[in-house]
């Protein structure tokens, strides 16, 4: 990768990258490698005098072996190991992470740079979180998935099958056909807190806030049609996807959440072909469903709070607290609060990392982000929000996504810093 190809914004914040090698890497650096995992894997007998496969790979010169050690990183408990991993990443990139995030600025430097993996990466990859996270193996396979950027988000995989999520799990908990109950029984729910509303062929439901930040995951049935609704905590964004009408012989996708992050963005799978799907654009990438070329389509999610939702919808439909396990988080206002806490590289510098936009595709199908508050402030102006064949509207205090023939198009609310990673091309509405 010539350094030009860096964006200017990358190079301020990160610096240049180191030079990065063409082709396989030397027997001895592969053998560091395969002796770095296999420490790895055994911690607790490691012998403070065995420095050899490190020194070789610090010594090496070659970024390209820093992604695996991020990944050691991530599951190194025992401090002698991290500091002695975290070392030579530092000979390699040249970097001097911050003390309290080491592993996250090593990634987010990598990121940045695009640094590329090396031949065989995602095996050695494989042998490490499948050590440590069982029922992982058929989910890493080669694909459409970019498994550099992909890490542990410190939970187990949710496995299990289909309409049997009241069994307890190490793993954020999907819920399958959750119970719900009419507005007038929901009086636990306050005027002002957040709902994710959707509403298909006329029957409305609100999807709560602090349910789905237990939950993440719901497989449900709303006007007639299956859907998947994934929300994902680190990156502010609830999506519908409809999960029926599918290609003759293609079997219901049940969405589940693997336990798995990119760029702080979960990463989830379908439990009945093991397929991973891209959350942000509802494409299989691995898998099945890869093979065949599968792209979910999305419904709108009007992100609002539940008094304006059961306003404008009196006959909604809502889930009920108890699939809220007895926990009220509010991760958007405290974990999450101060930025991104999983890594994600560079960040488009022209909004900023955590603004809410509305995002979608124009009929051309380029993405475009609106700002929510812009649109918002627009919009009560009287004025026009438009991109395109694109119009956004006012709909019970949120906003939607609408074509030139007034047809939802999808749209759904997400961090701008999602967002523009997951649509680097996108546009920005005002332009």
């Amino acid at each position: 990768m010539a350094q030009t190809d860096l964006r200017d914004y990358v190079v301020e914040e990160f610096g240049l990258p180191p030079a990065i090698p063409d082709g396989p890497m030397s027997p001895e650096l592969e053998a560091a490698l395969v002796r770095a995992v296999e420490i790895g894997r055994d911690q607790a007998n490691w012998d403070l005098r065995e420095t050899g496969a490190y020194d070789t790979i610090a010594a090496s010169g070659d970024p390209r072996a820093a992604w695996l050690i991020t990944d050691l990183m991530r599951f190194t408990w025992r401090p002698e190991v991290f500091a002695a991993l975290r070392d030579v990443s530092v000979a390699l990139l040249a970097v001097e992470p911050q003390t309290f995030r080491p592993r996250a600025e090593i990634a987010d430097h990598l990121m940045a740079w695009d640094i590329p993996a090396f031949p065989g990466y995602l095996a050695h990859k494989r042998d490490i979180f499948t050590n440590y996270l069982p029922g992982l193996d058929e989910l890493m396979v080669e694909g459409a998935v970019d498994w550099r950027f992909v890490s542990w988000g410190g939970v187990r995989i949710d496995d299990r099958p289909y309409d049997t999520t009241g069994t307890p799990c190490q793993c954020i908990p999907a819920t399958d056909n959750p119970p719900v109950s009419t507005a007038a029984e929901a009086t636990w729910l306050d005027d002002d807190a957040i709902v994710f509303g959707i509403e298909i062929n006329g029957e409305a439901r609100a999807y709560p806030r602090r349910i789905m930040e237990v939950r993440e995951m719901v497989n449900d049935t709303l006007g007639g049609r299956d859907l998947g609704i994934p929300y994902c905590t680190l990156c502010g964004a609830a999506q519908a996807y409809f999960t029926d009408e599918l290609p003759l012989g293609v079997a219901r996708p049940v969405l589940r959440t693997s336990g798995l992050l990119t760029r702080s963005n979960k990463v989830m799978y379908d439990i009945t072909s093991m397929s991973v799907f891209d959350t942000f654009t509802g494409e299989a990438l691995t898998g099945p469903l890869s093979e065949i070329g599968l792209q979910l389509q999305q419904a709108s999610v009007i992100t609002t709070d539940w008094a304006s939702w059961r306003a404008a919808y009196p006959n909604t439909t809502v889930l009920v607290e108890e699939l809220a396990l007895g926990r009220d988080f509010d991760f958007r206002n405290t974990r999450d609060a101060d930025g991104p806490i999983f890594p994600v590289g560079d960040v488009d510098p022209r909004l900023e990392v955590q603004e809410e936009i509305l995002g979608v595709f124009s009929g051309s199908g380029r993405p475009v982000a609106f700002p929510r508050g812009l649109a918002l402030a627009a919009l009560s102006d009287g004025a026009e929000v438009t991109f395109e064949d694109v119009r956004i509207v006012q709909v019970a205090g949120g906003l939607r996504a609408v074509g030139a023939d007034g047809a939802d198009l999808g749209s759904h609310e997400a961090f701008w810093f999602a967002w523009s990673q997951f649509h680097p091309d996108t546009a920005l509405w005002p332009e």
